[in-house]
């Protein structure tokens, strides 16, 4: 008999809940069959069968908390689960005798075939019908409740995001940026971009190389307090958030600084889709010294993003929308974006983060200064 055991759990996470079962006692599993998903604070771990067999029992139900090496269920690895030795013909003969088509009446003994008087239809003793009474009326369907437990991460999403508006001095500051230039190079250079690279050129490569130049040129932004301490990092992990059915995950692209922007569209693109799958890894989704959110793919025109802590600041990207704009004392219509810059108040004053969002508008609007990195 082989046991199924909670995985070896990423540092720091000492429990996990089960999160649901692929399989149920009885069911045949061949080897890397997933048998049972759990959730951690951050992320939903696959248990794979290391063995062909049948699932026996099941020792932990779904929604129960487990620690690391507990036994969630038993895995009978003596039985072929893809092979019955069991003769075709003996099922047949097992059956056959519950077939109520088997015996017909010609062949079956006279008490079996014997009439019974058969009792006349019930609706044949009903009363007429009353007159209809007026009856209390009976609430819409549609005024139903279900209370349903929050997730392991949805739960952790939900106390980071208050302590994140509970313990720091959280301000945002607006500014807009004129898109026309990259939505030119853009259309000028996606297919070349994408021939050679085998990757799409999003705008999100943009976004993440104009924070980068920008976290070097105002580097409180790409801090974070620590007690009585202001930690500097001498590099950048932006946090790129990734919506998925799960919830919000924030995976991050180590040394962003040093990718290319093929690299980064390739890393978001991975990252996108195996959050779809709940397959990042815990370690990928954590440190990070700056994040970047996008509700702009939802149609959010704009919003007030919360600290990813301890970072702190964060970037709210937006939808694209053309607008009428001032140019030269010209009334214009421009494809034009809102973004958000929130900081925490205590490390970063208001002047340094104005700048720091100006620098960003102004390097997306001229894109050759990512290039020259002026």
């Amino acid at each position: 008999m082989k046991e199924v055991k909670v995985p070896v759990l990423p540092e720091s996470i000492n429990e996990a809940t089960v999160a649901a079962w692929h399989k149920k006692p009885g069911d045949s599993v061949e080897v890397d069959d997933v048998i049972v998903e759990i959730e951690t604070d951050k992320v939903v771990l696959e248990v794979p069968a290391e063995e062909s067999g049948i699932l026996t029992e099941i020792l932990a139900e779904e929604g129960e908390t487990v620690n690391e090496q507990q036994v969630l269920g038993l895995l009978d690895d003596s039985a072929d689960a893809s092979n019955d030795d069991t003769p075709q013909e003996e099922h047949v003969a097992q059956e056959e005798p519950v077939k109520a088509t088997q015996v017909s009446p010609e062949e079956a003994p006279k008490e079996e075939v014997k009439k019974e008087p058969v009792a006349a239809p019930e609706i044949s003793r009903e009363e007429p019908a009353a007159a209809p009474v007026s009856q209390p009326s009976q609430p819409s369907s549609n005024r139903m409740e279900e209370r349903v437990p929050m997730t392991r991460i949805r739960k952790t999403i939900a106390n980071r995001l208050h302590s994140a508006t509970q313990n720091t001095a959280m301000l945002t500051t607006f500014n807009e940026v004129d898109m026309s230039e990259i939505l030119a190079m853009r259309a000028s250079y996606k297919e070349a971009f994408e021939r050679k690279y085998s990757v799409k050129l999003g705008f999100m490569s943009f976004f993440v190389k104009a924070a980068v130049e920008s976290l070097k040129k105002f580097p409180t932004v790409n801090a974070y307090l620590d007690g009585d301490d202001i930690v500097y990092h001498a590099f950048c992990d932006v946090s790129v958030a990734v919506s998925s059915d799960r919830g919000l995950v924030v995976p991050v692209l180590r040394d962003a600084h040093k990718m290319g922007m093929h690299d980064i569209e390739k890393g978001i693109m991975d990252y996108a889709g195996r959050a779809q799958d709940g397959t990042l890894g815990i370690e990928e989704m954590s440190g990070g010294t700056f994040t970047i959110s996008n509700g702009g793919v939802f149609g959010s025109l704009l919003s007030t993003p919360i600290l990813n802590s301890p970072q702190s600041a964060i970037l709210g990207m937006h939808k694209t929308q053309e607008r009428p704009i001032a140019v030269n004392g010209e009334v214009v219509i421009k494809p034009m974006m809102y973004l958000a810059l929130s900081y925490d108040h205590r490390i970063i004053d208001g002047k340094e983060a104005v700048q720091f969002l100006i620098s960003i508008k102004e390097a997306l609007e001229d894109p050759a200064r990512l290039l020259l990195k002026v």
